[in-house]
């Protein structure tokens, strides 16, 4: 049987330090053969395809000179990828609305963001808000980062009042949320996973499933993902990669990923920043052999919200697109954002 990597490796995400190769965004991709000092009498052969993390934060960027013109609402302003957005939606020449979407608490509650006042309205009267707002901004787009349950609430609000959206709200019923895009012919942008490099990764995982299935067969996988502590649910985008692992011929359930959210854990055992507890997304997939003389690892680690952010911003320009368009397609995920191949 197979031994678990969370006992022989207790800092998994600390194990590969060399072969960096840097992009212009910051990211950084390692390819390398993660073979410890520890692990050096291993035989057998180790593949690696992981991602040290990516390093973003909040501060605002300097606006750009080119306005776009287009004008997006950020429902929950006030939330971290709420504030991620605004500052990279202004540093890319978006009007972002001074309006959001917030919980009952907040209603009536103006908050300063970025230097500038939020009006923040509660549920009982978003029908009637959100229709003011197309009034006044007919190009007006909706950027969606609230919380699970209000998922598919606010979405047949967006469908219903005829906003185009982009939602990067995780949870809700998935099926129903895209039922309701295609019946409404509303056009949005609905992904779980925004970050335009683990959406490439996670593109070239279906391919492989999709051309190579079966090719993992009798393989284990173990499964670990960290992120702050208000994450509560299973990451989507894991939750992705396994459903290409099952492809590829792997037994897998998805309550069997393993859910670090202890910040004790992530620092000693993830090896996530102290000052990211507050905002990281670090996972870890391994495969092992039926006999354990293979094993393959692929990881990918994010610091910050910022990469989200900027392809949220990507998202909008790219359904600003295809709405001027009047293109027959109305329901796209971030994979066609990166087909198009205009991002910034």
């Amino acid at each position: 049987m197979a031994t678990s990597f969370l006992k022989t490796t207790p800092n998994v995400f600390h194990r590969h330090q060399n072969h960096l190769a840097f992009f212009a965004d910051s990211t950084c991709i390692r390819t390398s053969v993660p073979v410890s000092r520890k692990r050096r009498s291993r035989s057998f052969p180790v593949v690696s395809v992981s991602a040290k993390p990516v390093e973003t934060s909040l501060v605002k960027s300097v606006p750009s000179s080119k306005n776009t013109g287009i004008p997006i609402m950020v429902n929950a302003c006030t939330g971290k990828m709420g504030k991620a957005v605004i500052n990279a939606a202004e540093a890319a020449g978006l009007h972002v609305v001074p309006v959001s979407f917030g919980c009952e608490e907040e209603s009536g509650q103006t908050f300063e963001i970025g230097g500038r006042d939020f009006l923040v309205h509660g549920p009982s009267d978003r029908e009637s808000v959100l229709a003011s707002a197309l009034e006044k901004y007919p190009n007006l787009i909706v950027v969606d980062y609230t919380v699970p349950n209000a998922v598919n609430g606010n979405a047949e609000l967006y469908c219903k009042v005829g906003v185009p959206f982009v939602m990067g709200t995780t949870g809700g019923d998935r099926n129903l949320l895209h039922k309701t895009v295609e019946d409404s012919k509303n056009y949005a942008v609905i992904s779980p996973q925004m970050g335009k490099q683990v959406v490439a990764f996670l593109a070239a995982m279906e391919i492989m499933a999709e051309q190579f299935p079966g090719a993992f067969s009798g393989y284990s996988l173990q499964v670990l993902e960290s992120h702050q502590a208000s994450k509560v649910d299973a990451s989507g985008t894991a939750k992705a990669v396994i459903s290409c692992f099952n492809k590829l011929g792997v037994s897998f359930d998805m309550d069997q990923i393993k859910l670090i959210r202890d910040p004790k854990q992530q620092l000693e055992m993830v090896g996530v920043p102290e000052e990211h507890l507050s905002g990281h997304a670090f996972h870890m997939y391994h495969l092992s052999s039926p006999d354990d003389t293979v094993s393959f690892e692929f990881q990918h680690n994010v610091c910050g919200r910022s990469i989200y952010a900027e392809g949220t911003v990507d998202a909008v320009l790219f359904l600003a697109k295809k709405i001027e368009e009047k293109d027959d397609k109305r329901l796209y995920n971030m994979i066609d954002v990166l087909r198009e191949g205009n991002m910034r």
